[in-house]
Formats: C-alpha cells, sequence, structure tokens
C-alpha cells in the first residue's frame, strides 16, 4: 500500500511538472498572456533623429540641433508629427512630464519620443515600434476663471 501511495505522488508530481512546462512553453510561443498582441508592433526602434526619421518614412525638417535635444518636423502619408532625440534619459522624461500638460499622444522609444494625432502615432508604431502614452490636457482653456474651485468635487471636506 505504501509503494502503492508513493508511486502515485510521484505521478502527481511529474504530471504537475508536465503542465507548468507545457504553459510555459505555450506563453512563449504566443507572446504571453495578452494573446501576442505584444508581438503587433516591431521592436522598438534606436538610433539618430536621422536613422528614427527614416525608419518612419520622413524627411525631418529639423527644428532644434541642441546638445541636450533634436527636434524635427514629419509629414508622412500618414500625418504630420514631431519627432525628438534626447541625449539622456532624464532629458527626454523631463520633457515628456512637461508635454504631458498639454495633453497629446506620444510614441515613447529609448531616448527618442513621436508626437502627433492618435492615427498617425498608431502608425508609427507599426514601423518604430515603442510605447504609447496618452495624456489629458490639466488646462483645457473652457474655465475662464483662472482657478475657481466651485465645481471641483473632492477638494472640501463636509
Amino acid at each position: 500500500m505504501v509503494e502503492q501511495l508513493e508511486w502515485r505522488r510521484g505521478r502527481a508530481h511529474r504530471a504537475a511538472a508536465a503542465v507548468l512546462a507545457g504553459c510555459a512553453l505555450l506563453t512563449a510561443c504566443t507572446g504571453g498572456a495578452d494573446g501576442g498582441e505584444a508581438d503587433a508592433a516591431p521592436r522598438t526602434a534606436s538610433g539618430t533623429l536621422e536613422q528614427l526619421a527614416s525608419k518612419a518614412d520622413c524627411e525631418p525638417n529639423v527644428q532644434t540641433d541642441a546638445e541636450e535635444i533634436r527636434q524635427a518636423n514629419c509629414t508622412t502619408r500618414d500625418g504630420r508629427y514631431v519627432l525628438a532625440t534626447f541625449a539622456t534619459d532624464r532629458g527626454q522624461r523631463e520633457w515628456i512630464n512637461e508635454a504631458n500638460d498639454y495633453g497629446g499622444s506620444y510614441l515613447v522609444g529609448r531616448r527618442w519620443v513621436a508626437v502627433g494625432d492618435p492615427e498617425v502615432v498608431a502608425a508609427l508604431r507599426g514601423r518604430l515600434g515603442g510605447t504609447v502614452e496618452t495624456a489629458s490636457p490639466h488646462h483645457s482653456g473652457k474655465s475662464g476663471g483662472g482657478g475657481s474651485e466651485d465645481g471641483h468635487s473632492g477638494h472640501h471636506g463636509s
């Protein structure tokens, strides 16, 4: 009886190991739990402003050519956008944080950003990879009152 119990216990461990191995293999083959959506965009591009513009099918119109940032306007069949490259990760994050105040859609790669309409950013992602970030403008310009708290919930206790 003890031998039979040990045999069953060993069989259960082998079966569990086989199931776990199968799940790991399935996840690796499908691109993860998101059903392969991560594979929808190419690997995130890298390079100079000109190299990225070339991959995006753009002839860059360079507007800023500084040590910390290079920025160009681009127009392609998908629409108009701004492409910027940065000397540092910190410089890129600071730029994005400031730009977020104005809202918009951003395609973000390592030390580069493309800014444009959501449809343009989605099309660019197909060529450049990257991550899409969307920001809502903090100031809509509709209040005209310059900071009134009327109508805002959560600012005052009851």
